[in-house]
């Protein structure tokens, strides 16, 4: 038995609700089960009850035992002084509020149909599986499923929005500063995401305005911070680097003494640090307002225009300094741009647009034109439910596995409430 069962049985009233008796022999009738509460506080807010011939309005808490009450600290505590009515599954104790008057309880127990716990139990509480519900997962009717990812999108991007924010505060109001730091850090990818994110926070970023106008001197930048200078080399283009490192170092005041060095391990040539960073210095050299034009365009395909970028020529032969490879020109591959689109410039465009009062709904529709992403987690969900179309809905499930599967909450998910309703 697990409490957000029990939540799930009061807020749909999934019990015999007829003829209820209290546990002190009172007749209970429900007028409305409340609203949930996902704060601190009484479970279900603004309840109303009638015990005998008295109506009650009040705030109701759930419990397993009865004896959790005083367990969780709730009879000292006189934010529940407003509680009305205490719901649990055993009532193994009486409980008190902290004023010492008794709390009515109701005892779920004997008003749940077994068969509604069975198919509870059946389908989110045994263990091994790689989410509660898999086995019934592809059951869900595709209109309603289809429906939840709309929603996990949103509340993806809603909580990357409240991140954006934070970064705005930081940054005082800089939304062109925000983007260059988001951006390096999907620059990083997995392995090297920090990295490159403290090397964006090492330096203001009107230091890459004004550097913006000579790609070397934008390389050496982010090459010197992130410590790719250090030692000596005899490489003619390390030398240059170096040098106009020096320069800017001394001219601008930089320190590098927090940026986390980047890693080559488990690393393909083609993300080593040097090449992203290069690619980097190439996406903000001579670009102009880089957010402003992202804010403006409307399409994916403008969007992949505007974001790619090769590394200098140097590196066409070159994967590290000093060691020679084919020739190649090392421009962003169609799916590394699209992973930069779904994680880092449709939710700036989202949250500018939320902020702004634009159009930020149109925004959304973005990643349904993007190719669904590619990863361990979506490709276990295409065994299960075959026919991912597009990088919306992989977000939504990434969204689905992280903050409602792993964490169990299938009395909080339509597809978990769904399946437990209808049986499947």
């Amino acid at each position: 038995m697990k409490e957000d069962f029990l939540h799930y049985v009061w807020k749909f009233q999934k019990f015999d609700t007829q003829n209820l008796k209290l546990t002190n022999g009172c007749s209970l009738a429900v007028l409305d089960p409340g609203t949930v509460n996902t704060n601190a506080g009484p479970d279900f807010f603004n309840g109303s009850i009638r015990i005998d011939e008295q109506e009650w309005a009040g705030n109701i808490e759930i419990h397993i035992n009865a004896s959790h009450w005083y367990a969780h600290g709730h009879d000292t505590d006189k934010h529940y002084d407003s509680v009305i009515l205490h719901v649990v599954w055993d009532s193994d104790i009486p409980v008190l509020r902290s004023n010492h008057t008794e709390i009515p309880t109701l005892e779920l127990r004997t008003l749940v149909a077994a068969q509604s716990l069975a198919k509870y139990q059946r389908l989110f509480l045994k263990t091994g599986g790689w989410i509660p519900c898999e086995k019934g997962f592809h059951r869900v009717p595709e209109p309603h499923y289809a429906i939840w990812l709309e929603r996990l999108y949103i509340e993806r991007l809603q909580q990357k929005t409240t991140l954006i924010h934070q970064e705005l505060q930081r940054s005082q109001g800089d939304w062109e500063g925000v983007l260059f730091r988001l951006i390096c850090k999907n620059f990083g990818l997995k392995v090297n995401a920090l990295s490159f994110y403290s090397l964006s926070c090492s330096m203001d970023f009107r230091i890459v305005r004004k550097c913006s106008h000579d790609r070397v001197l934008l390389e050496a930048l982010f090459f010197g911070q992130a410590g790719l200078l250090d030692g000596s080399r005899g490489d003619p283009y390390f030398i240059e680097l170096k040098s106009k490192y020096a320069y800017l170092r001394l001219k601008f005041g930089l320190n590098s003494d927090y940026v986390i060095p980047p890693k080559l391990l488990r690393l393909r040539p083609s993300g080593f640090p040097s090449i992203r960073l290069s690619q980097l210095a190439g996406l903000y050299s001579g670009c102009g307002s880089l957010f402003s034009k992202v804010i403006e365009a409307t399409t994916i395909q403008e969007l992949h225009r505007l974001l790619y970028c090769t590394a200098a020529a140097y590196w066409n032969t070159h994967y590290t300094f000093g060691r020679q490879s084919g020739n190649s020109v090392k421009g962003l591959s169609k799916e590394f741009t699209n992973l930069l689109l779904v994680n880092t410039i449709i939710p700036v465009k989202f949250a500018f647009l939320k902020m702004t009062n634009g159009p930020a709904a149109a925004v959304t529709s973005l990643a349904t034109n993007i190719e669904p992403e590619k990863n361990s987690i979506i490709k276990k969900f295409n065994a299960l439910r075959p026919g991912i179309k597009n990088a919306a809905e992989t977000q939504a499930l990434l969204q689905l596995k992280k903050h409602y599967c792993d964490k169990r909450k299938c009395m909080e998910c339509s597809l978990g409430l769904r399946l437990l309703g209808t049986g499947e």
